[in-house]
């Protein structure tokens, strides 16, 4: 086993293994989801393949997702990163936006990667509340069908809290009833629903991950102050087969040094696919 991990790790670091790209479209929840597959070169018959899941207001490339699809083609492990709905360049009206349509965005992903043929055992990943997402449909899919396993990194389990609250990301919670909220909120620049808000009160995050058994990794930094660290700590506990990091000084973006949660999150999904 020792020598497997060697090897790859010089793989990884000589970039040996050649990738193709390639733009895809994806019936969503709310419309068309752009994504982007990648693969490698040469792939192995029934080649495995990650799901990638971007955080609110984020979008598939220039992020933690796109450091991890990079690492893992050099791996020989295939990739596919998304815009949600309302999010980059995917279809729909981000003040339309929530939890639950952005799950079923993932589960279309899903879907179509288990129809296309090529690809064999399936893991995902997601960051902030791409890691809610990827939390709870891993939950509601169960182990079997993401063998490749799941990586969580600052998951934002914290939004139901906020929302109870009267917190969104970005605002603190002068809007009012969050059981009645107004017709949107500002954040960012962004319109941000009153669906997202109304269905973030009841969202039951970790109820519905409970739901799936087996192997994950959850990344964490003690900085972070838009997701406390004690979150994903409570994923951690409640997947008994999970691993647990704890990146002290490291901020909600794994600042100081994003590559290191990149690495993690590599290494668990090679030694996931090499069982």
């Amino acid at each position: 086993m020792k020598r497997f991990f060697l090897f790859l790790t010089c793989l990884l670091s000589a970039g040996i293994v050649s990738a193709h790209t390639e733009r895809v479209t994806i019936q969503g929840d709310h419309g068309k989801l752009v994504a982007e597959l990648q693969t490698p070169d040469v792939m192995p018959q029934k080649c495995p393949i990650i799901i990638l899941c971007h955080g609110f207001t984020g979008n598939r490339n220039g992020g933690l997702e796109e450091s991890i699809a990079s690492s893992l083609v050099s791996l020989g492990i295939a990739s596919i990163r998304f815009d949600f709905n309302g999010h980059g360049e995917s279809e729909g009206d981000f003040q339309q936006m929530t939890v639950p349509n952005e799950i079923e965005d993932a589960r279309h992903v899903y879907d179509w990667v288990k129809a296309d043929g090529r690809f064999g055992r399936i893991g995902i990943e997601g960051h902030s509340q791409g890691g809610v997402v990827a939390a709870m449909l891993a939950g509601q899919l169960g182990k079997k069908a993401l063998k490749g396993g799941v990586v969580l990194l600052a998951p934002a389990g914290v939004l139901r809290d906020d929302a109870i609250r009267g917190n969104v990301p970005g605002q603190s919670g002068d809007y009012g009833d969050p059981q009645d909220p107004p017709e949107y909120v500002e954040v960012w620049g962004h319109r941000l629903g009153r669906d997202y808000i109304k269905t973030a009160f009841w969202l039951p995050i970790y109820e519905t991950a409970a739901g799936y058994s087996g192997s994950a990794c959850i990344i964490h930094g003690t900085s972070d102050r838009t997701v406390p660290y004690t979150y994903g700590l409570r994923f951690h506990q409640l997947w008994k087969k999970s691993e647990w990091h704890l990146l002290d000084h490291y901020d909600h973006g794994f600042s100081p040094h994003p590559e290191e949660a990149v690495r993690l999150a590599v290494t668990f999904f090679a030694k996931q696919l090499s069982r």
